[in-house]
């Protein structure tokens, strides 16, 4: 993961949860073999970027309840 590289600035590519509402959500962006992520209240703000692999372990682990909240 790194933050903020120059080549993810551009405002043009970046997805938004279709659940998302009020536009309190994050960001991505599909680059190649890097996903930057932000907040989409803050679009000049922080980036972070994940590698291809990173990104889709964090997929997985959503989809089998890795970061659900206890009960």
């Amino acid at each position: 993961m790194t933050r903020k590289p120059a080549s993810c600035r551009a405002d043009i590519g970046w997805r938004k949860s279709s659940r998302s509402q009020f536009n309190n959500c994050v960001e991505v962006r599909f680059m190649g073999d890097h996903v930057p992520l932000r907040n989409s209240r803050d679009p000049d703000g922080p980036v972070l970027v994940f590698t291809a692999p990173e990104w889709d372990a964090f997929v997985e682990g959503v989809k089998r309840g890795e970061f659900d909240r206890p009960r």
